[in-house]
């Protein structure tokens, strides 16, 4: 019987599935922050999210953010909380900022 201890070594993060779907985008820049450990005990839940993609050219910020849940799709059923900046390069050199994300009311002291 394998322990969860053991299912835990072998499990693949779910930031890393978030990078591996993102890269997807073909991304000038994709910066993720794993901000779960100030959020919740053991589990990763909490993101912040930065991708910078051609991809982007031309739509709302609306649709990028669909374009980003949709390819995330089954990543997103493990996350509680997600800050995501989607910018295309131009709108990044004009710009270059990072959102902070808002305070968790769940959040419980560690």
């Amino acid at each position: 019987m394998i322990t969860r201890e053991i299912k835990r070594c072998f499990a693949t993060s779910v930031e890393s599935l978030l990078r591996t779907k993102l890269l997807g985008l073909q991304p000038a820049h994709l910066h993720i922050q794993n901000e779960s450990a100030s959020h919740s005990r053991g589990s990763e839940s909490h993101f912040n999210v930065l991708v910078v993609a051609d991809r982007f050219t031309g739509l709302s910020r609306l649709q990028k953010h669909q374009l980003v849940y949709e390819l995330l799709a089954e990543e997103l059923k493990k996350v509680h909380a997600l800050t995501l900046t989607c910018k295309t390069p131009e709108e990044w050199n004009s710009s270059a900022t990072k959102v902070e994300s808002p305070g968790c009311i769940g959040k419980q002291p560690l």
